[in-house]
């Protein structure tokens, strides 16, 4: 695709994002700049995209029969999953039949939406190396695997329990003991996007550090896709939820190396066009596949500050076949911004003073409702050193404060 119409004129090129939280507002922008028009379509009616799109709509994705009509109604020319609680047997029926192109493709969706099928393709079918990994569908099955009563390997303690469909690290537990093994089952129950009542039970690795690689797969001068890397970006996680990224982080040349050959076998395997956030985990030299989504990473926001052009205009220029840039302009780094208090409307206060800081930024991203815990924005900041950006970046996020309004 590389001619753009203009937006609500019978030339547009529409496309049609389904989950319109932060990432997928930014994408939109990013998107609408470039002349397109666009479709939010979220779980719950004003997400933070809907309120910039051309066109919303409130539906749960999750239904086929209500997909599939919102889509052959909307026409969209491509579909952009930005969530893993998606019916995607429609997106390749739809896909399959030419009714719409999806990003990056129909399969890849289908593949990440669990973390079952994208563990076992990077693992079973590709030989890449990851930490030691069993499926379980009970409390029962996951002690089995754990101990090895299941007549395989034990995973053994200390390991880390994820349900199979999660997003942003809920319902991750890390298991120190037989303890902790119902709690950790309970927990990812709790948290999972679709209740499968399934979970991934994986050994835990003695690693370094871990980073995500964002990788683009775009159309080069003689239209053939080429594979671009961002540099890496550093994050700090608790419970499984990212709370701070940093970039560049400081890699060998043999690790990098074995990082971009990790992250390209992955992403042409999934196919098709776009950016994708690549999780790895680093130690020395040695470098195991943990994760991939096949858009923009919530960790990725630090190039809002970083790059030359963000990880939402890399996707957005990569799905609609144009040139990118992954140049790193400057070190940078983000740090998130939670709710704190349980409410609907909040405001911020301390704004002001927090871009008092030079060389920072803020996004807040205009949730409706806010949870003690949920990500309601994040700060950014560039500097000499990610180091010093990671420590600006903080005092920034520090000094805006939500509260209930009134």
């Amino acid at each position: 695709m590389t001619t753009l119409g203009t937006p609500l004129s019978p030339s547009a090129t529409r496309v049609m994002l389904l989950g319109s939280g932060e990432l997928g507002k930014e994408v939109l922008i990013a998107l609408q700049r470039l002349g397109v028009e666009t479709i939010a379509v979220d779980r719950y009616a004003n997400a933070p995209g809907q309120q910039v799109a051309h066109h919303a709509h409130t539906i749960t994705m999750s239904d086929p029969d209500a997909l599939r009509a919102l889509i052959e109604r909307e026409k969209p020319m491509l579909v952009v999953p930005e969530i893993e609680a998606i019916a995607t047997p429609v997106l390749e029926a739809l896909e399959a039949a030419g009714t719409v192109r999806v990003i990056p493709t129909a399969r890849a969706a289908r593949l990440t939406m669990d973390r079952e099928g994208i563990r076992r393709l990077a693992a079973e079918t590709l030989g890449l190396p990851t930490s030691p990994y069993r499926f379980c569908d009970s409390a029962a099955e996951l002690q089995a695997a754990i101990d090895g009563t299941d007549g395989q390997p034990a995973i053994g303690y200390p390991c880390v329990v994820k349900p199979v469909m999660s997003s942003s690290g809920k319902g991750q537990s890390k298991i120190d003991g037989l303890a902790d093994v119902q709690n950790a089952w309970e927990v990812a129950m709790a948290g999972g996007r679709v209740s499968h009542g399934r979970v991934i039970v994986e050994g835990f690795i003695d690693f370094d550090y871990e980073i995500t690689l964002l990788t683009v797969r775009a159309l080069g001068v003689d239209g053939q896709v080429e594979t671009h890397f961002c540099a890496p970006i550093g994050h700090l996680q608790v419970s499984g939820d990212y709370v701070e990224s940093w970039q560049p982080h400081p890699m060998n040349p043999a690790a990098l190396a074995e990082a971009q050959r990790i992250a390209e076998a992955v992403t042409a395997d999934l196919g098709g066009q776009g950016l994708f956030g690549v999780e790895l985990f680093v130690k020395g030299d040695q470098v195991w596949f943990s994760e991939v989504s096949p858009r923009p990473h919530d960790t990725g926001m630090v190039t809002l500050i970083t790059q030359w052009q963000n990880e939402f205009e890399l996707h957005a220029r990569a799905i609609l076949g144009l040139p990118v840039d992954t140049g790193l302009k400057t070190p940078g780094a983000s740090a998130v911004i939670y709710g704190g208090v349980d409410a609907e409307g909040i405001v911020f206060d301390g704004v002001a003073d927090a871009l008092r800081e030079p060389g920072t930024e803020l996004r807040l991203f205009g949730k409706p409702e806010s949870f003690s815990k949920r990500r309601m924005g994040v700060a950014l900041a560039r500097d000499e050193d990610a180091d010093r950006a990671r420590d600006k970046a903080k005092r920034v996020a520090g000094r805006v404060r939500p509260r209930a309004a009134g």
